[in-house]
């Protein structure tokens, strides 16, 4: 959902999928002929038709407590930050929004079968999520975000990606290294180096929810070296400068060995 230093330099590579500098979501570098909003739009309007900015919901003062239904959690809003790391102020327009949080209350679970399964999310727990999923709330001054616990890809009580504790069916990939060179020997840029798909696996869920709401655990184990879908999951960079990815376990394509 203290502030993330999942930082470093934006992840390079070919994918046209948005890339997470911290737990803030960077924008992605296009070509000359694109370019959006206050970057200097360029773009053709037929792209956007039916997109909207939906601003948060208001919650008058008169309410003084907010209870997710079924399994969504209520999840307080981890500030933007305001200032580059060289002190100046940035623009509304330029700040970054964050990605990550602290759950402030769930709801009572949802019934899977003939079983009654809890939210495996508690108020207090430091949480990543999805950019674009929930509802956004302005309460008590603060913003914050319902969403459904399946938006969530972990738990987070460190400053590093690494120590990522995914839910439901999510695994944690460090990705391996890209080629430093092509096959003749010429060295490659950061933005002409080709993006892997391969990586190890960190950490995994606990499983998706069978028919009868019981964990089915997921079988990718920790430490094997895999191979997956391209276009796939989140990219996060850790302090360290290690690459990793979150994507769901169907994503996975193959264990290599």
């Amino acid at each position: 959902m203290a502030t993330f230093q999942i930082s470093g330099n934006l992840i390079s590579g070919k994918r046209s999928l948005p890339i997470f500098d911290g737990l803030r979501l960077s924008q992605p570098t296009f070509g000359s002929p694109l370019s959006v909003g206050a970057y200097g739009a360029g773009l053709d309007r037929r792209c956007f038709r039916g997109l909207a900015v939906r601003a948060a919901t208001t919650v008058a003062p008169k309410y003084t407590s907010i209870k997710p239904l079924g399994d969504r959690v209520l999840v307080k809003i981890k500030s933007s930050e305001e200032k580059t790391s060289g002190g100046i102020l940035l623009p509304t327009t330029a700040q970054s929004k964050p990605q990550g949080g602290e759950v402030v209350a769930v709801g009572e679970g949802r019934t899977v079968g003939k079983n009654k399964v809890d939210v495996s999310l508690k108020p207090g727990n430091q949480v990543v999520y999805s950019k674009y999923a929930g509802t956004e709330l302005e309460f008590g001054g603060s913003k914050h975000l319902i969403l459904k616990e399946d938006d969530v890809f972990g738990i987070l009580e460190t400053e590093d990606v690494k120590d990522l504790k995914p839910l439901n069916d999510r695994v944690l990939i460090k990705v391996a290294e890209a080629e430093e060179k092509t096959a003749g020997g010429l060295l490659l840029t950061e933005a002409t180096k080709e993006k892997p798909s391969i990586g190890t696996v960190i950490a995994v869920g606990p499983g998706p929810l069978g028919e009868e709401g019981n964990r089915q655990p997921l079988g990718i184990p920790e430490g094997s070296t895999v191979l997956y879908s391209k276009y796939a999951g989140s990219e996060f960079k850790s302090a360290d400068g290690s690459e990793y990815i979150t994507l769901r376990a169907s994503d996975v394509i193959a264990v290599l060995s």
